[in-house]
């Protein structure tokens, strides 16, 4: 038998040249060989990402059998199925096909529940995720195309996420629909055209499931499909990957698994437990049981109605803001709904997308980044990531403020005042308490470096005093503390001449760029050494 000089064996012909002829045409024997040894960082972080692309994957799964049996219509019908309580009512095709796969199809109600569930992981694995990477400062060059390709999946995982529990047509749903109804005629001088283009008449009309449906299965996914493998696989392959500080990781090195076959084999089990997961929750928990709701009502809406947690944030906005009106040349401004529906979600997104090119701009840092920060070393940074949390957390715990009232009996004021106040100075509580934590961390960290681990054992001297017996950090445990990697900032001031002002400072904006990164700049972490002799020493006997 033939063999390669190696000693290994040859592929059979029919293989070797199909595999000619696609590398011939795409290149991808090269690509295959660097894919296969690409390391991937072993991190529980990672997997977050995972985590929403697994989900994604059931989404579709699950919502190609689910659109076997929706129509999108909104004819109406009368109930004749085997649910007892709506027999004999008026609904639409929509809401009853709902109730027919609920009710009549064989694992129709798992597969419903299954998307809803996968839907909620999806969300919240995208949101931790960006979180996880705005903390360690994974947005930096090279990677701020995938920084913003991620905010773009994030709002149109929302919007989709909006209109397909719109689509049952029940009465949750539909109000949440005539929500988004008030908010585009608030639009000014576009608001009632946005509004006809949409539903296509007076609401809620006739089209606005079928319209919704076509937006839900095939425009938004489609995008999703294109923008998920570019952000997941395409840009992460090209680029270096991100990794944690440690030993044998560094800006130029990565520590890690190669994607074949170890990778390979823990995501392939990662995705089983996700869909494990996802199946379990549909299984035991029930969600959006839309036939206790009933069909959609115009003039009818329940009591302690909330939407999906991910929508949650802007049902708060909408409840706190003031009931302010602008009125001029015959023409009303309701900033009460252009205010919490459209500036604050504009704000919110805007900045998440111009951050990275903010802080680049503040701190002068235009290295290549695959090191990730702890976000204990970069305060400044981290207070702002958890004043933004502690803002999105706060306008969703108000979407909930008539809930919270009724539960701990309190008046419904009361709650709504309290998350007026709360939006206004917990983003700033958040950032100090942050700030001052970094801090502490960081002067834990210098304690270990320099005087060790605790051990708990309390020894006597011979003149009588007693003292606790430390345990020098190993190389390994030092590592993420002393080792190098480049700066998250640099000082952009340069020292002034015979009363003459660098030219960076002359300005208004100059001078306040300065500011701002000297603030940046205060409390970066320095990199302590560890005491030589104790790099390698794992313990000490008291």
């Amino acid at each position: 038998m033939a063999t390669h000089q190696d000693g290994g064996r040859r592929p059979p012909k029919a293989l070797a040249g199909a595999g000619k002829a696609i590398d011939d045409r795409f290149g991808s024997a090269g690509f295959a060989r660097k894919a296969i040894r690409k390391a991937f960082p072993d991190h529980w972080s990672f997997l977050l990402g995972e985590i929403a692309m697994y989900s994604f994957v059931i989404i579709l799964l699950t919502g190609v059998f689910l659109t076997l049996f929706f129509k999108p219509s909104m004819a109406e019908v009368i109930y004749d199925g085997p649910y007892e309580p709506l027999q004999g009512l008026k609904m639409s095709e929509a809401y009853a096909s709902t109730l027919h796969i609920t009710f009549e199809v064989r694992g129709g109600l798992l597969m419903r529940q299954i998307h809803h569930w996968s839907t909620i992981i999806f969300m919240a694995a995208i949101t931790i995720h960006l979180l996880r990477n705005f903390f360690t400062g994974a947005f930096r060059k090279p990677r701020e195309l995938n920084w913003l390709i991620g905010i773009v999946l994030f709002m149109l995982v929302m919007l989709n996420g909006l209109f397909g529990y719109s689509l049952p047509d029940d009465l949750l749903s539909g109000t949440g629909l005539r929500i988004l109804e008030g908010v585009l005629l608030s639009l000014p001088l576009i608001g009632t055209y946005a509004q006809m283009f949409l539903f296509g008449g007076e609401f809620p009309g006739d089209l606005i499931i079928p319209r919704l449906y076509v937006i839900h299965i095939l425009l938004i996914p489609g995008i999703l499909l294109a923008l998920i493998p570019l952000h997941a696989v395409i840009l992460t392959w090209r680029q270096t990957h991100t990794q944690f500080p440690g030993k044998g990781s560094g800006n130029r090195t990565v520590y890690g698994y190669q994607f074949f076959p170890v990778f390979i084999a823990k995501t392939t089990a990662f995705f089983l437990w996700v869909f494990g997961v996802t199946a379990l929750l549909a299984a035991f928990f029930q969600i959006n049981p839309i036939w206790l709701f009933g069909p959609y009502d115009p003039g009818a809406i329940s009591s302690g109605s909330q939407p999906d947690w991910y929508m949650g944030w802007l049902e708060g906005s909408l409840r706190i803001m003031p009931a302010w009106e602008i009125s001029a040349w015959g023409h009303t401004l309701p900033m009460n709904v252009i205010v919490p529906a459209l500036v604050v979600p504009g704000v919110l997104f805007t900045g998440l997308a111009a951050y990275p090119f903010l802080e680049r701009w503040i701190t002068g840092d235009r290295e290549i980044h695959h090191l990730l920060d702890r976000p204990r070393d970069v305060p400044a940074r981290t207070g702002i990531g958890m004043g933004g949390v502690v803002f999105y957390g706060v306008l969703w715990a108000a979407g909930g403020n008539d809930v919270i009232a009724f539960t701990f009996n309190i008046p419904l004021f009361w709650t709504t005042w309290f998350f007026r106040a709360a939006i206004i100075l917990g983003p700033v509580l958040a950032y100090v308490i942050a700030y001052r934590v970094c801090l502490g961390l960081q002067r834990r960290d210098a304690g270990l470096i320099e005087h060790g681990l605790e051990t708990g054992v309390i020894v006597q001297s011979p003149d009588g005093e007693f003292t606790e017996v430390e345990r020098p950090l190993s190389a390994e445990d030092a590592a993420p503390i002393t080792d190098p990697r480049p700066p998250a900032a640099i000082a952009l001031a340069r020292p002034s001449r015979e009363g003459v002002d660098a030219p960076e400072s002359r300005t208004r904006l100059g001078k306040a760029r300065l500011v701002l990164n000297r603030r940046f700049m205060a409390d970066l972490a320095d990199r302590p050494h560890p005491h030589n002799g104790h790099e390698d020493q794992k313990s000490i006997d008291p």
